[in-house]
């Protein structure tokens, strides 16, 4: 496979991330800052690769990441494991939760300005069982932190049905999110909503 461009990277977590939306050439070159004919042609490269698929929409060629394949969810898990390597801070703060099929991400405001976020967002999709041990973990950060932890505790069936019922605050979540550790599971969980 060719080596991906940064624009190519954050195409494919764009079409990851903002599960909801369709995404063509015209409404992905916006985002990423890129011409019409520019996002074209790296949509174009990105499904010769097979990493995505099309589908006609009227006179429009929308485009979806192809998670049903193993190698475009290992892509994926690795794309979001570099953009958290941005955020060693954070993963430093709370490497403590991580544990085998957990998955820790922080989102909000604390991501974009730490000087001007109110609170330190974290989501922890853990197993019911976890729960107590994990609330004393986030009690001994808080006393070490100096911004309000809010934390969001949920199992992976409770993301995966909050995702699939697209509620608004979980689908800003994962639009913006930066998922700090657990992202082989992240992406099998998003697979399942991603597809056309």
């Amino acid at each position: 496979m060719a080596t991906l461009t940064q624009k190519e990277k954050e195409a494919l977590l764009i079409l990851f991330k903002d599960f909801t939306n369709y995404y063509n050439a015209n409404s992905i070159s916006k985002v990423l800052g890129v011409s019409r004919i520019g996002a074209m042609k790296m949509l174009k490269k990105l499904l010769n690769e097979n990493l995505l698929t099309d589908k006609k929409i009227g006179k429009s060629v929308v485009y979806k990441l192809k998670l049903n394949d193993d190698y475009v969810m290992k892509l994926i898990a690795f794309l979001l494991a570099d953009e958290a390597n941005n955020f060693k801070r954070w993963r430093e703060e709370f490497k403590e939760l991580f544990k085998k099929d957990r998955i820790i991400i922080i989102y909000g405001s604390v991501i974009k300005d730490y000087a001007k976020a109110n609170d330190i967002d974290i989501m922890l999709v853990i197993k019911k069982p976890e729960y107590k041990e994990v609330a004393g973990i986030i009690e001994k950060r808080q006393k070490i932190l100096p911004k309000k932890i809010h934390s969001i505790e949920l199992t992976g069936n409770d993301l995966l049905q909050n995702i699939k019922q697209k509620k608004k605050s979980v689908v800003d979540i994962v639009k913006n999110a930066i998922v700090l550790y657990g992202q082989d599971r992240y992406v099998d969980i998003m697979k399942n909503v991603t597809s056309f």
